[in-house]
């Protein structure tokens, strides 16, 4: 009985095999499919990422899934992640170029990461790239002639110098930088060049194979006709784009990334300090806390001026910290006390807050563990 069940699976697993195969070949076909809608997109100048088809598309397989009696999660999944090669593969194809009439695209950084990945969006996209790195601004006055657009794109600490140090440019040109605190960057801009200026901050860090569902925040500067065509060759490229003052930018930026980032490496510091036994910890980890210590550990494997640049030049991080510090000494006190009956009514209190919020984070995040989990390495 034992040998035959043996043999039986055997069968079993070649024949999942088989499946395996014809799996791949599907995928096979189904990337050379999205070749041919790229080069269309490509002709008719349409963005890579189309919200409305892909959302009607992934509810249309969910229920074709569920009367199949497959989990409608899976194939969301599944095509989800089929679906982001999908984008990524589009970039081959390039893109179709809005405004071929505009002189050369100056990269002021172009050989840093995010410089690099803007450079080669411009160039597939067919217009002309120039670089200008350090050692490159003895030569500035020709890598700048005639030039349309000129982009920004250096450290944080950086930024306001190399604007104040660039040359006149051309009347049209349109001046931008990649920065992620607009306010300085934005003033700087304006008061050098009487053009048209905007500021631009990409919501991701460079290492993206597409755009696609990307947020680049837009903080208008002068003359927004005159780089309209631009903001347009953003969105073809598959980014959303989020349009706010600069004020309000950098006041949301200093929750969303200095403030976290700042916890982040108090955490980083705590563990460190304790001599916590990272493999230990996670044996110990459940999903939700194994990403909250993978978020913290991808902090300390990126470069440390970068975010030291996030942090220290936000005006109010300061302010901000001290006050985040005094929300965790009030809730230290009703630790001290042994208070949980305010702990709870407070934290409902929070609840109640956060609205139906709660429930879409838990639904996202819950994605997010999944796939934590599916990834999970064991020795």
């Amino acid at each position: 009985m034992a040998e035959r069940s043996s043999i039986e699976l055997e069968r079993l697993r070649d024949r999942i095999d088989e499946v395996d195969k014809e799996l791949l070949s599907l995928l096979r076909r189904r990337l050379d499919l999205v070749s041919e809608v790229g080069v269309i997109k490509h002709e008719q100048g349409l963005p890579i990422y189309a919200p409305k088809r892909e959302a009607a598309m992934l509810m249309k397989r969910r229920d074709e899934a569920t009367l199949m009696g497959v989990p409608p999660q899976l194939i969301e999944d599944l095509l989800r992640r089929i679906m982001r090669e999908s984008y990524a593969s589009e970039n081959d194809v390039g893109f179709k170029c809005i405004n071929p009439d505009v002189g050369p695209v100056v990269i002021v950084g172009g050989a840093g990461k995010l410089g690099t990945l803007f450079s080669q969006l411009f160039r597939l996209s067919g217009y002309e790239v120039r670089i200008l790195d350090k050692q490159d601004w003895p030569n500035a006055e020709a890598i700048f002639s005639g030039a349309g657009v000129v982009v920004v794109s250096v450290p944080i600490h950086d930024t306001t110098q190399v604007i104040e140090r660039l040359p006149t440019l051309p009347d049209d040109c349109v001046l931008l930088d990649l920065t992620s605190i607009k306010q300085a960057p934005l003033a700087a801009m304006l008061a050098r060049h009487p053009g048209p200026v905007v500021g631009l901050h990409p919501m991701f860090g460079p290492d993206l194979a597409s755009l696609a569902k990307q947020v680049v925040v837009v903080c208008h500067g002068r003359e927004e006709r005159k780089y309209a065509w631009l903001l347009e060759q953003i969105r073809i490229w598959g980014a959303r784009l989020h349009e706010a003052s600069a004020a309000e930018h950098d006041q949301a930026m200093q929750l969303v990334q200095a403030m976290r980032h700042f916890t982040a490496f108090v955490y980083g510091a705590h563990l460190r300090r304790e001599r916590a036994d990272l493999d230990q910890l996670l044996q110990f980890s459940s999903p939700i806390y194994r990403l909250e210590l993978a978020m913290v550990g991808r902090l300390f494997a990126q470069d440390a001026r970068l975010y030291g640049d996030i942090i220290f030049s936000q005006p109010d991080t300061l302010a901000r910290a001290r006050h985040y510090l005094e929300r965790y000494q009030e809730s230290l006190k009703l630790l001290e006390r042994g208070d949980k009956a305010e702990f709870e009514a407070q934290f409902d209190e929070i609840a109640q807050w956060f609205g139906d919020f709660a429930q879409q984070f838990q639904s996202e995040s819950g994605n997010m563990l999944l796939s934590a989990n599916d990834n999970r390495c064991e020795s």
